[in-house]
């Protein structure tokens, strides 16, 4: 086998290999050793028709392609490894240019690795969204908590906006009962706009055991397509009647329901968790700024494969989080009425971004020297170890090659967010 390097453009680059008529041959004679079981042929036993004999019944090429699909991963490989400057994307398109008994001879269009040229990503400055907790923020808090617990109590008066109810409802559209029209014991709160418009509005000034009959018209756009627009009667009957009871905000709610003592306590604790939580969002958004900033300053030529192969990652990780949840990426993504094509147009953007952060990433590795250290590899696994209640030795173990790389970027790109912050500047 013999190969040459041959141009290179728009980050593709061809390479020409050649096979002479003996490695040909001994490679389609490889060929007829490994698949002769396959075929049977009157006057022979399984397996010992003769190739020549096989040939004229198929045709002289039928081991052709299982002959070249045998001796291009092989020659291509040791290509490779050969020379080490040729970093491929993906596997490369291949297309044969000779094909005969006296040798073979096929191109192999490689994506490379496109080239990073790092811009700033020393020096820069961003500046963080300033943070303020209000008073109304307290309050809402407060205000959470309180709806949290709230009782519903029972009165013996006529119903009112915002009132739970529990109520039976039939309801029929010309005198015939419906599909699902039909409910016992059903809890409502009046004013929450969950029924038909225009029903609970009529059940205002009802009274505990009071029946009677409402009439509404579902929606055109109604989603059982035989009751759209049509015109039903319902006949309701009030079981009871509850009202919403909020427990008053002093100090006797700080003891009850915190491990604080009084409600100037319980403020001041929502105050300090709230600034806590502001400024951890302004903290995350000030550092994704600073390295959008740094990839955006990277010239890059992002080659088409590698942002499909992370758009097959993305929707790969959706179905696995969707089917965790009992559903299929199919099924979810008509439910809020996508499809597969669009969900992947949505994320093209931040699927393309997220290959120039990692080559970003691994350029700035090889700049600054950062190594992931045997030390720190092993901290790593022993946090694994922990998490899973297992022992770091056999933790360590069971780890495959493809796992340590995985770790080992893991704590590169780590690395690589601490030297970004400490090389930058945030400011407040």
């Amino acid at each position: 086998m013999k190969y040459e390097i041959g141009e290179k453009k728009d980050g593709v680059l061809t390479v020409h290999f050649t096979l002479n008529e003996k490695e040909w041959a001994d490679a389609v004679e490889n060929a007829y050793q490994k698949n002769k079981g396959k075929y049977k042929h009157e006057g022979f036993r399984p397996g010992r028709v003769p190739r020549k004999v096989l040939e004229s019944v198929y045709g002289p090429y039928m081991f052709y392609e299982d002959a070249f699909n045998d001796v291009f991963p092989t020659h291509y490989t040791a290509m490779l490894k050969k020379e080490k400057d040729i970093n491929p994307v993906d596997y490369p398109e291949v297309s044969i240019t000779k094909l005969g008994e006296d040798g073979v001879g096929f191109d192999a269009k490689i994506t490379l690795m496109p080239e990073v040229k790092l811009g700033k990503y020393k020096g820069i400055k961003i500046a963080r969204d300033k943070v303020e907790v209000t008073e109304a923020d307290v309050k809402k808090e407060l205000k959470n908590m309180q709806e949290k617990y709230v009782r519903w109590v029972d009165v013996t008066r006529e119903v009112k906006n915002k009132d739970m109810v529990t109520l039976n409802y039939s309801g029929s559209i010309n005198g015939v009962v419906f599909a699902g029209g039909t409910a016992e014991n059903q809890e409502l709160v009046i004013g929450s706009k969950t029924f038909i418009a225009g029903f609970e509005e009529q059940l205002i000034g009802m009274k505990a055991g009071e029946e009677k009959d409402i009439t509404v018209t579902f929606p055109e756009n109604y989603h059982a397509m035989d009751l759209a627009g049509k015109e039903a009667v319902f006949h309701v009957k009030i079981n009871d009647i509850r009202e919403k009871e909020t427990p008053k905000l002093d100090d006797t709610f700080a003891s009850n329901h915190s491990e604080f003592e009084t409600l100037d306590a319980l403020k001041k604790s929502i105050e300090e968790k709230l600034t806590k939580e502001k400024n951890d969002v302004a903290d995350r958004k000030a550092q994704n700024e600073l390295i959008e900033t740094i990839v955006n300053n990277a010239t890059i030529a992002v080659p088409e494969t590698m942002v499909n192969q992370r758009l097959d990652a993305m929707v790969e990780d959706m179905d696995a989080r969707m089917q965790a949840q009992g559903l299929k990426l199919e099924q979810y993504l008509q439910y809020v009425g996508s499809n597969l094509e669009d969900y992947k147009k949505s994320r093209r953007k931040e699927a393309e971004f997220g290959v120039r952060s990692s080559l970003v990433f691994e350029e700035i590795v090889k700049q600054e020297n950062i190594t992931a250290t045997k030390e720190e590899v092993d901290a790593k696994l022993k946090e694994i170890a922990e998490a899973q209640n297992k022992k770091f030795t056999e933790v360590k173990k069971n780890m495959n090659a493809k796992q340590k790389e995985l770790l080992e970027n893991e704590i590169l790109s780590e690395k690589v967010i601490n030297f970004v912050k400490e090389n930058n500047t945030i400011t407040k």
